[in-house]
């Protein structure tokens, strides 16, 4: 690990530029972050190289629901995948589309993106502030699963965009979003789950870009209500490293506070059970512990894609420093936070 031992210059923007040339390479003046998402994923050319996806995860009192539709080029992968917090019943259903068929990935974050398999079907319809969540799948380890969720975007909620560049052929554009209020439900066989805009949370990670063959990265993130005010946390590590753009920021009641720093994750990869710690590497910005009740593996062995990762879900707690200084206690935020190595 090399992190950089001084603050960060980043970039903010605040109107809308394209992502790349017309030859699908990384713009100088797209190196940027914003408040919103302003960057055109204009992506082309580069056969089989691209890589776009949108994650949904809602996290509710008794549970945890994720869907993703992605296409990686030579394979879409679309998942969903449930926890039952007191049970630790889980399930996790995946379906493989060669070279995409089906995984048509548009360009804007606010997008709708729809995948229809007699195996699994998942939507995401954008209208008016509003992505309504639907996902079906007749045979869920066994059992009939139905959600179907409104995840509600606050006036003027702030979100982390930012470009992340390895060089001007590899690069990454990711639109992460926290602490979104969710209402809905979900049916997994004879139990239903009903969520409220009070205590339920959506996070969106949408990506688009050109990756090297080979990557590795942290990323820790979690949504909640912590003495009345809404706390949204969105942590990365290794694969931003030495690229001088980060994908750490902090939401609090909406508002976001950038971080120019590299983050620290220093965990025991023989036991990802154990606890966590995660902490700025320069300022004491960010100074948490996370506390792991649940190990998710999944592992992608095929030709030429390989991935494995550890999504542990678990409990933060510590400090975090605003931009205008406030220094605010966290204790027990639920949130999830992740090893993951790809080699596709």
């Amino acid at each position: 690990m090399n992190l950089s031992k001084e603050l960060l210059t980043e970039k903010e923007i605040t109107k809308e530029i394209n992502l790349c040339n017309s030859k699908g390479e990384l713009l100088q003046n797209s190196i940027v972050w914003a408040r919103h998402p302003l960057i055109n994923c204009n992506l082309s050319g580069r056969f089989l190289r691209k890589k776009k996806w949108n994650y949904w995860c809602v996290t509710g009192k008794d549970c945890l629901f994720s869907v993703t539709i992605s296409n990686i080029d030579y394979a879409g992968m679309i998942f969903a995948y449930f926890l039952d917090f007191k049970t630790h019943k889980f399930i996790e259903k995946t379906v493989i589309s060669p070279f995409g068929k089906d995984c048509s990935m548009p360009e804007a974050v606010h997008a709708s993106v729809e995948f229809d398999n007699p195996k699994l079907r998942i939507k995401f319809i954008e209208d008016n502030g509003i992505t309504h969540i639907t996902a079906e799948c007749r045979d869920f380890n066994g059992e009939k699963m139905e959600a179907d969720f409104r995840v509600i975007y606050p006036e003027n909620h702030e979100t982390l965009n930012v470009v992340v560049p390895w060089d001007k052929k590899h690069f990454q554009f990711t639109s992460k979003h926290e602490c979104l209020p969710v209402e809905g439900y979900l049916k997994v066989g004879q139990s239903t789950y009903d969520f409220e805009q009070s205590n339920t949370f959506a996070c969106m990670d949408f990506g688009r870009g050109i990756w090297p063959y080979k990557v590795k990265w942290n990323w820790a993130n979690a949504s909640g209500i912590i003495n009345g005010r809404s706390i949204g946390l969105n942590l990365g590590g290794k694969w931003t490293d030495n690229t001088g753009m980060t994908e750490n920021a902090l939401v609090v009641d909406g508002r976001l506070t950038k971080i120019s720093e590299d983050m620290v994750f220093e965990y025991n990869p023989q036991n990802f059970m154990e606890r966590w710690s995660i902490k700025t590497s320069i300022t004491d910005k960010v100074d948490l512990k996370f506390t792991p009740f649940f190990e998710r593996i999944a592992k992608t062995n095929l030709v030429l894609i390989k991935s494995e990762v550890h999504q542990m879900v678990g409990y933060f707690s510590g400090t975090i420093i605003t931009d205008e200084g406030e220094n605010i206690s966290i204790d027990r935020l639920l949130g999830c936070s992740e090893e993951h190595f790809g080699q596709w």
